[in-house]
């Protein structure tokens, strides 16, 4: 009969774990563990290796453990390790989150430690957040080094390395002085290097931002490659003509050189001949805007507005046009400038300046006179004849 309720017992607590979903040993809490808290959260980590890490190892931050790993399986890709996690409610992390596979010791167990990026951390982990392969890492393990170890070992390695070093102290024997020198100048290198960092980087990044501007614009490039062999083909048939044209240039550029130099002097001898001139104009540099704004004002100045009480000027000329007396004033004030062109000499005198073989010209009708305007003399000043007293009429 207690071999039979045992049996019913036994049957009992069986049939209560399956309909509870009782998958293995691993749902069994074990004493000891992490504190979940009333409210963990879950954090599903991808790993591209996850070793021997198994369900129940612990999660923690700091070294302190805050949390366990809930199940292990194959991430959707099917090439990565898909570890959930159960982290207590109250461990606050960024959302940009590391996690690193880490050993406890040196042959001890497992366990995933979460950590916040060493800058820009932002947002905060939730339930459902995933960390991705690239936010994740895992350390060395030891049969790694082992078995790199024993390659090297077994592989001949070691013989490698004694060729090695034998090759090495042949080649060093006597040029310690160079070697030393040589080290020197490596250390000068690396510190202006790193000096320079900020400089490379810079560098770096817009020689990076040009190949991307390349990149984007690598169709037009192409098109401007396939389209330049006509051009080069072009200067290539005209290769006769450049040369020609630069000799020549060669050629000018002598004759400009040497007639600088001999028309140094006169240059240097007119710029010294303009000085008087210039310091004159400078000089007369307040009184010439004004002479040219009294010059466009003729023969109204600004002062003659003030005694006018209309809105415009009268203005009666009389303006003697014959040529006649034009010339004749031209030539009783001084020396007739005009006087040995023929058409000039016939209306004068008829004869001067006609050669004795020209033909004979026919008179020009005169054009009817008009009485001249009389032209103001300064008192006490005898008058000099300007231009505008020959034109109108008021020799000297």
């Amino acid at each position: 009969m207690r071999r039979l309720a045992l049996a019913a017992v036994f049957a009992t607590a069986a049939m209560a774990l399956s309909s509870c979903g009782f998958t293995g040993i691993y749902d069994l809490p074990l004493p000891g563990g992490a504190d979940l808290g009333d409210h963990p959260y879950r954090v599903r980590v991808q790993f591209k290796d996850v070793l021997d890490l198994v369900p129940q190892s612990g999660v923690k931050v700091n070294e302190v453990t805050v949390g366990r790993v809930d199940s292990i399986a194959l991430a959707a890709d099917g090439w990565t390790a898909e570890v959930t996690l159960l982290v207590n409610g109250g461990v606050d992390l960024p959302a940009n989150a590391l996690a690193q596979l880490r050993q406890s010791s040196l042959l001890g167990e497992k366990y995933v430690e979460l950590s916040p990026p060493p800058t820009q951390a932002s947002g905060k982990l939730a339930d459902g957040a995933l960390i991705p392969v690239d936010r994740t890492n895992r350390n060395t393990e030891v049969e790694e080094v082992l078995g790199a170890l024993s390659m090297l070992l077994n592989g001949g390695g070691v013989e490698q390395l004694q060729t090695i070093t034998k090759e090495l102290n042949a080649a060093t024997d006597g040029n310690e002085t160079a070697l030393r020198s040589l080290l020197g100048n490596v250390n000068t290198m690396v510190t202006t290097l790193d000096a320079g960092k900020d400089d490379i980087v810079r560098a770096l990044d817009g020689v990076n931002r040009l190949a991307s501007t390349l990149n984007a614009q690598k169709d037009r490039v192409a098109d401007v490659v396939d389209n330049i062999g006509p051009g080069l083909q072009v200067l290539a048939d005209q290769r006769h003509q450049l040369v020609t044209m630069l000799q020549s240039l060669d050629s000018l550029s002598g004759v400009a050189v040497d007639t600088v130099n001999k028309s140094q002097a006169d240059l240097v001898a007119d710029l010294k001949a303009l000085t008087p001139t210039l310091q004159k104009l400078g000089e007369a540099g307040t009184n010439l805007p004004k002479s040219l704004e009294l010059l466009l004002t003729f023969p109204f100045t600004d002062q003659a507005v003030k005694g006018v009480q209309g809105d415009y000027f009268n203005l009666y000329a009389k303006i003697d046009l014959n040529l006649q007396d034009i010339v004749d004033n031209l030539s009783r004030s001084r020396q007739n400038p005009l006087q040995d062109v023929p058409i000039v000499g016939q209306l004068t005198n008829g004869q001067t300046g006609v050669p004795a073989n020209a033909p004979p010209r026919l008179p020009l009708p005169a054009m009817p006179s008009l009485p001249s305007l009389p032209v103001p003399s300064t008192s006490g000043n005898q008058h000099q004849p300007g231009l505008f007293d020959i034109l109108l009429g008021g020799g000297a």
